[in-house]
C-alpha cells in the first residue's frame, strides 16, 4: 500500500511538472494564454496521458513505475535523450514565437487533421503498452524478459518508436508552426540512432533476439526500414 502511494505521488508530480513546463514553453513565447493551438495540443497530450496513467495505476503499477523511470545507464542513450530534449525545447518555444509574430501560421484544417493523427499514434502507443509489459523508458534487458513477437511486434520490431514518431511529428502541425515541424524532423533521426544502439544491447543480452530479427525484418515501417 505504501509503495502504491509513493508511486501515485511520483506519477502525479511528473504529470503536473510536465503540464507546467510545456505550458511555459508554449504560452510564454506566445505572449498570451489565447493561443488556441497550444490549448488543443495540451488537451490531446495530457487528457489521454491522464487516462493511461489511471489505467496503469490500477491494472499494472509495475509497468507504470518502469515508464516513470527515465534514467538511462548507457552513455549513447544519454546523448540521445539530451538531444531529444533540446529538440522539444527549441520546437515548443519556436511554435509559441511563431504564433506571437505570425511567421508561418498553418490553417485550422491542419490542426484538426494532425490532432486526429496524434490521437491515432497515442492509441498505437497504448496498444504497445498492453502487448509488452517489459516496456521501460530506458534501454535495458530486464530480468526474465521474454521476446514479444505477436500483435504489432509481429509486424515491426519497434512499434513504440513508430507511435512516438507519428505523435511527435504531428505536434508542430497541431501548434500551427511549419518552422517547428522542420525542427521536429530531427526526432526520427535520433530515434534511428537509438534503435541501432538498442538492438545491439538486445542482441547481446536477450536470448532469441537475433532469431526475432530474422523473423520480423522491419524496424519502424513495413517494407521500408
Amino acid at each position: 500500500m505504501i509503495g502504491n502511494q509513493k508511486l501515485f505521488i511520483q506519477a502525479v508530480t511528473k504529470f503536473l511538472t510536465g503540464f507546467v513546463l510545456i505550458s511555459a514553453l508554449l504560452f510564454l513565447p506566445a505572449g498570451t494564454l489565447h493561443y488556441k493551438n497550444g490549448w488543443i495540443f495540451m488537451g490531446v497530450l495530457f487528457l489521454p496521458m491522464l487516462m493511461m496513467g489511471i489505467v496503469l495505476m490500477i491494472k499494472n503499477p509495475e509497468l507504470l513505475q518502469k515508464r516513470l523511470n527515465a534514467r538511462e545507464s548507457e552513455s549513447e542513450q544519454k546523448k540521445v535523450v539530451a538531444f531529444s530534449g533540446m529538440i522539444f525545447l527549441l520546437g515548443f518555444v519556436t511554435a509559441g514565437l511563431n504564433y506571437r509574430f505570425q511567421w508561418l501560421v498553418l490553417s485550422d484544417w491542419f490542426v484538426i487533421l494532425f490532432s486526429l493523427i496524434f490521437l491515432l499514434g497515442y492509441g498505437m502507443y497504448a496498444e504497445v503498452l498492453r502487448e509488452n509489459t517489459y516496456l521501460s523508458r530506458t534501454v535495458e534487458v530486464q530480468e526474465n524478459q521474454k521476446i514479444i513477437d505477436t500483435g504489432l511486434y509481429g509486424i515491426i520490431r519497434h512499434p513504440m518508436y513508430t507511435a512516438t514518431i507519428l505523435m511527435f511529428l504531428s505536434v508542430p502541425l497541431i501548434l500551427g508552426s511549419l518552422i517547428s515541424f522542420v525542427i521536429f524532423l530531427f526526432y526520427p533521426v535520433i530515434i534511428i540512432k537509438r534503435i541501432q544502439n538498442e538492438e545491439k544491447i538486445l542482441k547481446d543480452g536477450l536470448p532469441g533476439y537475433e532469431e526475432y530479427q530474422k523473423k520480423v525484418k522491419y524496424r519502424l515501417l513495413p517494407f521500408i526500414w
